[in-house]
């Protein structure tokens, strides 16, 4: 059990995949501008992430080398195609904001990445669990990012006015204020890190060891 915390966490705060490995950073910088957005786009990520990390583990052994990655798109897609589609019936306001990076979901560095690099080499809960905690490391920063934001830059919270609209920042609600956010966070979770500790992502961390246990 252990190693599967050990998974979980990972994923959650020591490799972040936004705030420690830095991938898939452009539908997360281009959504943030709202809550709800931030919510629709983690929980989306973290299904599609899940549930292709689970397929892809338990056909590994069937999937040939020689089309993996073709293999990989397909399933990935499917599960995107899912998502989409579900937001289009139940969801159709988020969906609109979404715009084209739901869809882009199928070509995303952190799907495609621990797809190749973890859950096709990995038994199924491994995979799970490593799936679990990528997802909910990358929903907590796009909630988190898009709070800031939209808090500053319109004074709202979900929707809610919080804070008269005179003492708004404009700024926080563009391009240059995401990034701005953004580095804000990373500065942050670099500071925890040394203080901690860490290793640095260049390392192997419990997650990327060959087969025979973590240190």
């Amino acid at each position: 059990m252990k190693k599967y915390l050990a998974l979980f966490v990972n994923g959650l705060v020591i490799e972040n995949p936004l705030l420690v490995l830095m991938i898939g950073l452009c539908s997360s910088l281009a959504v943030t501008t709202r809550v709800e957005n931030g919510i629709g786009m983690g929980l989306a990520m973290t299904f599609v992430l899940v549930m292709s990390e689970i397929i892809i583990s338990a056909f590994r052994k069937l999937i040939p080398d020689s089309i993996r990655i073709p293999v990989f798109i397909i399933v990935i897609a499917t599960f995107v195609t899912i998502v989409d589609l579900l937001m289009q019936a139940y969801t159709p306001a988020l969906s609109k904001a979404m715009g084209v990076f739901i869809p882009l979901i199928v070509v995303n560095c952190i799907i495609m990445g621990r797809v190749e690099a973890f859950s096709s080499k990995r038994p199924v809960p491994e995979a799970f669990f490593d799936a679990l905690g990528m997802g909910c490391g990358y929903f907590w920063v796009l909630c988190g990012i898009s709070l800031v934001r939209e808090l500053l830059g319109a004074g709202t919270i979900l929707g809610l006015s919080v804070i008269s609209e005179e003492y708004t920042i404009g700024f926080f609600t563009s391009a240059p204020g995401g990034f701005f956010v953004f580095a804000m966070f990373i500065a942050v979770t670099q500071a925890v890190r040394r203080n901690k500790g860490y290793r640095p992502p260049d390392e192997p961390a419990c997650c990327v060891l060959p087969e025979g246990g973590a240190k």
